[in-house]
């Protein structure tokens, strides 16, 4: 029996939000702080919809690092995993608010710290879902710690899973991007990409089927891609693709964090065992309420354990 749903590896960041809504961050001007890093938001997102949560992730011996504890802690998030690093701050963020994909300027220092005894083989073994992301893949030495751990989670029966979050910014070059999520994606993950990650990595636009048979001939099995406004799309190797009509929201108020929302619900009900389409669904429900509202998800996510 595995005891831990999921394991969730990568950057630990504080966010900046901007408060100005629709301008870049050259016009904003009040920021509001955050707890932030995709693995991050999608490791309180499982804990708080009821699900055993665990953090890999590195801070700084400072005062946002203290924050960054007593904020997971407070949603139930296994933090034994989490690492101080003295010589090194805590990375922050600055996000710009927006209605569609968000301006950022990071400041990396911590998070790429994350080293190989930090995970080890009991804890992998008693794992169901090994997840992280394209951010947490960009720098070392947690590059070479994710994909060697990665290959023993593998080997050990664990279900991976990555967002393909690539932005140019982060990369030494596209090359090492490709290269790098090749060597993941030969696991087999469950993968999540949008639309605008693709548009970064490739740099010209690519029809659906294309993006799609790129993943499935690097040995992923199942594709999640998510359209905005327009929904998502699942390709399924040899079975076709599945696609839904996103869940209508009038009043968008932040953007930052939804793709988290939506692959912590999918995961959710993967986790579940529920059928493909039933995931994508409280997937979609997940989204829809992160687009609702500024910073964390409201309190009250865990109703949608009701709906499986």
């Amino acid at each position: 029996m595995r005891n831990i749903d999921i394991l969730c590896v990568g950057e630990v960041l504080v966010d900046f939000i901007g408060q100005q809504p629709g301008v870049n961050i050259n016009e904003t001007r009040d920021y509001h702080r955050y707890l932030g890093g995709s693995p991050t938001n999608v490791a309180m997102n499982s804990a708080r919809l009821g699900l055993k949560s665990v953090l890999v992730a590195t801070v700084g011996d400072d005062g946002f690092g203290e924050y960054i504890f007593k904020r997971l802690a407070e949603v139930g998030v296994d933090t034994n995993y989490i690492k101080t690093v003295d010589d090194s701050p805590t990375s922050v963020i600055f996000v710009s608010r927006s209605q569609s994909t968000p301006d950022f300027i990071p400041y990396r220092a911590s998070d790429y710290c994350i080293s190989e005894n930090q995970i080890n083989t009991d804890i992998l073994g008693n794992t169901t879902i090994f997840h992280t992301t394209c951010f947490a893949l960009s720098m070392d030495p947690a590059r070479t710690t994710i994909l060697k751990k990665a290959e023993e989670a593998y080997n050990q029966g664990c279900k991976l899973s990555i967002d393909v979050n690539y932005a140019k910014k982060l990369w030494e070059s596209q090359e090492e991007a490709l290269r790098v999520i090749k060597a993941y994606c030969k696991f087999d993950p469950l993968v999540k990409i949008s639309e605008d990650d693709m548009l970064r990595l490739f740099e010209q636009t690519l029809s659906h089927d294309e993006i799609f048979n790129f993943f499935h001939s690097e040995g992923v099995d199942m594709v999640c891609l998510t359209l905005g406004s327009k929904g998502v799309k699942l390709s399924q190797k040899g079975k076709g693709v599945i696609q839904l009509p996103a869940i209508k929201v009038d009043n968008v108020m932040d953007t930052t964090g939804a793709g988290d929302a939506f692959w912590s619900g999918f995961l959710f009900a993967y986790i579940k065992e529920k059928p493909v389409e039933k995931c994508l669904e409280v997937a979609l429900q997940l989204a829809a309420i992160k687009l609702q509202n500024v910073g964390r998800l409201p309190d009250n996510i865990n109703i949608l354990s009701e709906l499986l």
